[in-house]
């Protein structure tokens, strides 16, 4: 199993710069997959991570297997992050960078009430700001890889803002797709880390 890090988050924050957009999260995968020459890959993209998922599985179709969405962004050509939020959450975003984030990075967004205390403990000094270039780039998809399988994983137990619903709404029904739903708030791969575990051991066995 491989973790890919985007460039500018995680270990490497200290390569964070105004310049850092969707394009170079893709690029970010898309040499994992070369230079350790991946292939037959079940590539997971959570939140944001739609957003990367698609752009590879565009750009390199023939290394992959299926495409899995965990509560994540499924974009169309020509869509951005921004899309698929509300005007009045993509203009308070718009806000926060130009008050707080240098006119280029976008501060963490505060945890779900569903995080434990500890786990807000240890997540708090890991989570680093986001370009936010990567949020406002319209993707660029050529419709390679469109006939991958694909699997989305709704989190479905939330009571704050949700851009995913309708993203899960949007694919539910869609040809070619699987839908799953996972009782959890956002990022169950801290709150629901077995049960998440095992739901995805399931994906890649029904996959195979």
């Amino acid at each position: 199993m491989w973790t890919p890090t985007y460039t500018g988050l995680g270990e490497r924050s200290h390569l964070a710069s105004p310049a850092i957009d969707l394009d170079t999260h893709i690029a970010d995968v898309l040499g994992v997959l070369e230079y350790e020459d991946l292939r037959d890959i079940i590539l997971v993209g959570h939140s944001y991570g739609g957003m990367v998922a698609t752009g590879v599985a565009d750009r390199a179709p023939g290394r992959l297997r299926q495409l899995v969405y965990l509560d994540a962004f499924v974009p169309e050509d020509g869509e951005r992050v921004l899309d698929g939020h509300t005007a009045e959450a993509g203009d308070e975003m718009q806000h926060l960078v130009g008050a707080r984030g240098d006119s280029w990075r976008l501060p963490p967004r505060p945890l779900a009430l569903d995080v434990e205390p500890e786990d807000v403990a240890w997540l708090t000094p890991r989570r680093a700001w986001q370009p936010f270039r990567t949020y406002v780039q319209r993707i660029k998809l050529t419709g390679q890889g469109a006939d991958l399988p694909r699997t989305y994983i709704y989190c479905s137990d939330k009571t704050a803002y949700d851009p995913f619903k309708r993203v899960a709404g949007r694919v539910r029904d869609r040809s070619g797709w699987r839908y799953l739903e996972l009782a959890s708030g956002h990022i169950p791969n801290v709150t629901r880390p077995i049960e998440l575990a095992d739901l995805l051991d399931r994906i890649a066995a029904g996959a195979s």
